[in-house]
């Protein structure tokens, strides 16, 4: 039974092919904490995508993120290396799903250059999850320091790591390859300071499914274009988002709320500490859409 589902779980079909799909390869059926608000609507969604891509092009920061999708259809994975005991490494050029976990976590309540950063610091002084295993807290703590949060984000992955080798036996999460994303959530969640959008990045980013992770920019966007109702939170917001936008859109869609939340200033609280040159205040496409101009 389970070989059965690993080798269901290695080709993804090109599209024009049909065969009854993986379970995990659709969001997992949820009770919408919203179902009297009807958007967004399909329509809209499409529509919001394609102005926000005429606006800003496709981000590269998760152009690898986005061909790995589209290679997926044609890409075996080779399940047998994964089940070697050697540990994942920190400096290979694929970033492995233990690497993105990571570096979510890194990313909690700090900048994107300073989340950025921690990482290369840690895998500049690291080389295999072993040796982060192995290092005492305050080693990790000062890789990671210009993060913020040193000390609680060095227990997490001390912790993550502890727990993983106890129950694995080896410092690797490419195993949840194979798991539907209901089982996914269940094992990321066990995890001390993941939570639920650190959860769906890792679905969206390294696992190559249909999640829409809601962090800052995305829902304060959503609430602003009116997604959701007046006094949504972000977990609500996270589960009617995920019911509403087509699985086909979520990846590109989410990608570009992300990077317009940091450059319109109209679209977020917090716009006004943007440190990049480019802006849509003027131009934005989103102002068509907007409840509480």
């Amino acid at each position: 039974m389970q070989k059965s589902r690993k080798r269901k779980q290695q080709l993804r079909l090109k599209p024009g092919e049909s065969e009854t799909k993986p379970a995990k390869i659709s969001i997992p059926t949820k009770h919408d904490p919203y179902p009297t608000h009807p958007r967004p609507t399909p329509e809209e969604c499409l529509a919001v995508r394609d102005s926000l891509l005429a606006c800003h092009g496709f981000p590269q920061e998760f152009a690898k993120y986005r061909e790995q999708r589209r290679n997926l259809s044609s890409l075996v994975i080779d399940t047998d290396a994964q089940n070697g005991v050697k540990s994942e490494t920190l400096d290979t050029g694929e970033e492995s799903v233990l690497d993105g976990l990571i570096k979510t976590l890194l990313s909690q309540n700090t900048t994107e250059v300073n989340s950025q950063r921690a990482f290369a610091n840690l895998k500049s002084a690291f080389s295999t999850w072993e040796d982060v295993h192995a290092a005492e807290s305050k080693c990790i703590e000062h890789a990671i320091r210009c993060g913020g949060l040193a000390p609680k984000k060095a227990s997490c992955i001390k912790n993550i790591l502890s727990c993983l080798l106890e129950k694995k036996g080896k410092l690797c999460l490419e195993y949840l390859r194979d798991l539907s994303v209901e089982e996914i959530k269940a094992e990321l969640s066990h995890f001390k300071g993941v939570g639920p959008k650190t959860v769906s990045c890792v679905l969206l980013f390294q696992l190559q499914l249909d999640d829409f992770p809601v962090d800052t920019h995305v829902f304060e966007i959503a609430k602003a274009i009116g997604w959701v109702p007046e006094g949504a939170d972000r977990n609500k917001t996270y589960l009617h988002l995920n019911q509403r936008i087509p699985n086909e859109l979520k990846f590109d869609l989410n990608c570009l709320l992300f990077t317009h939340g940091k450059l319109c200033r109209k679209c977020t609280k917090k716009g006004g500490n943007q440190q990049s040159k480019e802006s849509c205040d003027n131009s934005c496409p989103l102002l068509n859409y907007r409840v509480n101009l």
